[in-house]
């Protein structure tokens, strides 16, 4: 905020009190001939402290208005309020005519439920439990007499924490409207973050999503709460609390806000109910934050449109310029063949022929989105070929395969588009195990029926994958510590998979573990 609110409202049925709080916050210039006075002073008395102390840097410049009943109070609460300039702290008597202190509190807060209330009083036929629930939980509670120093203490104090709240508030708001990638929108959300926790006492909390499914997504978090809380239990504790949208909840030492399907955890130290004010910032954090992500979401998902389109487009030039091409390796076989050539490569020409025009169609329809054609596939005969490809790649070297294949395995599909999905993963095992060195590289490929489902898994024992990305695997352009790679393949894998009617799942278990679904 470009200007700190260091205005104080004071409430109190005695003129004395009222001033002489104005004159400790607000204390008058020291003139020259105040500077006189305290010099004699000083000679006549040998007092070397003067009358008038000048104000600490510390201490902000506070502006008083003052009222002489509740009624009144709470027509400057909302005037103020009107003006766009509210009250940050505002000290109340507890005994008044007409509207005493906790009914004026109550009115207040109908209009302004952010100001810091401090009762100033010298009895009370209230408890701190009654005061609390009826005028919210940000009041203050100081008993008269008073020093000059508790007040200023106190309003300093209150005046700090309001601003604090203030800022970040500011801050929150801003989030939703910002354009930013989700590394950057991570980055901020977690600095956010952190300072909510500290105005909650906590230093534990974590934002995620929960899908309809009860599968949690760790969006980002603070300190050391995946240590200490079993994120399980936490996930099944949510799914059997009752908690609306947009809402934010205490139960003991757990503070949960909700809004849509994304969640904020908040781990307190203390088994104490939080303020009515930072209930209202862990809500606004959550609607904006989860605004922000979805924003962030969207942003990518039209760049990596945008960049599939280009690639679209390069591919259906380099497709035109090699077609040609490919189809002249086919006519030179056949010529070979005629004249009595017989070479086991000669057929591995043409069916790598085939292959390299299969992948440009199979790219071109990615890109595209085109519905696949199904027939009857061999699952068994995909997985040999797509094998006996792999073998010939570089990264093929001194890696092991195992295959456990139950007999008759048929799916409905596209036979050429399920041989990519198992070769493209296939190759990205090998890959891996030959960019990160593994000795003894060794891949499992198994197949069998599980319900209605044909299940194919393809593990390796190298080092897994990256906890960094992922969430984000099977998106368009996500790579890492990987020689070559465009970023397309995973991405291809997961559209072609969706569009048989299945599912891939991903995980690391010695390795890196993918696992596909397909109807029967």
């Amino acid at each position: 905020m470009s200007e700190v609110n260091t205005s104080v409202l004071v409430i109190d049925d005695e003129e004395m009190v009222r001033d002489n709080i104005e004159d400790i916050l607000v204390p008058h210039v020291q003139s020259e001939e105040q500077d006189s006075i305290n010099d004699a002073f000083d000679i006549l008395f040998g007092s070397p402290k003067p009358l008038l102390v000048a104000r600490t840097k510390c201490i902000p410049a506070f502006t008083v208005d003052k009222a002489s009943n509740g009624m009144e109070g709470v027509k400057k609460v909302k005037a103020a309020i009107k003006s766009g300039r509210p009250y940050a702290v505002i000290f109340l008597d507890m005994r008044m005519p007409g509207w005493n202190g906790l009914e004026t509190a109550v009115e207040i807060r109908k209009y302004d439920v952010k100001a810091e209330i401090i009762f100033v009083t010298a009895y009370s036929d209230r408890s701190i439990d009654e005061i609390v629930e009826q005028a919210g939980q940000n009041v203050g509670y100081h008993c008269k007499p008073y020093a000059p120093e508790e007040i200023i203490q106190l309003a300093t104090k209150a005046v700090t924490d309001y601003n604090k709240l203030r800022n970040l508030e500011k801050l929150i708001g801003s989030i939703s409207s910002i354009g930013l990638s989700k590394n950057q929108l991570n980055s901020l959300l977690k600095n956010i973050l952190e300072q909510l926790a500290g105005s909650l006492d906590t230093d534990m909390a974590l934002i995620g999503k929960l899908d309809k499914d009860l599968n949690y997504e760790k969006i980002l978090s603070i300190g050391a709460i995946e240590e200490r809380v079993n994120l399980d239990e936490l996930t099944s504790r949510v799914n059997n609390i009752s908690i609306e949208k947009d809402d934010v909840i205490q139960l003991d030492d757990l503070v949960l806000a909700r809004l849509d399907n994304y969640y904020v955890f908040a781990i307190l130290q203390k088994q104490e109910k939080l303020k009515t004010e930072k209930m209202y910032l862990l809500t606004l954090f959550v609607q904006n934050a989860a605004q922000a992500i979805r924003n962030a979401e969207l942003s990518e998902k039209l760049i990596q449109k945008e960049k599939l389109s280009a690639v679209g487009q390069v591919i259906g030039m380099v497709m035109h310029d090699l077609r040609a091409p490919i189809n002249n390796i086919k006519c030179m076989t056949d010529m070979m063949r005629e004249d009595g050539e017989k070479n086991e490569f000669i057929d591995m020409i043409d069916r790598s022929a085939e292959q390299a025009s299969e992948i440009f169609e199979d790219f071109l329809d990615f890109i595209k989105d085109i519905p696949v054609q199904k027939k009857p596939v061999d699952v068994e005969k995909i997985i040999s070929e797509a094998i006996e490809h792999a073998k010939h790649r570089n990264s093929w070297d001194d890696v092991t395969i195992h295959s456990y294949i139950r007999d008759n395995l048929f799916v409905q599909g596209d036979e050429s588009k399920l041989r990519r999905v198992v070769s493209n993963l296939i190759n990205n095992a090998a890959d891996a195990l030959h960019d990160n060195q593994v000795t003894d590289a060794t891949i499992h490929i198994s197949a069998w029926v599980e319900g209605k489902n044909v299940m194919i898994s393809i593990c390796d024992n190298g080092p897994g994958i990256p906890k960094e990305i992922m969430s984000t695997l099977f998106e368009p352009f996500v790579t890492q510590n990987k020689t070559n790679g465009t970023g397309l393949g995973l991405a291809i894998v997961k559209q072609y998979v969706s569009a048989h009617g299945g599912k891939i799942t991903v995980s690391n278990n010695k390795g890196a573990l993918f696992t596909i679904a397909l109807p029967l």
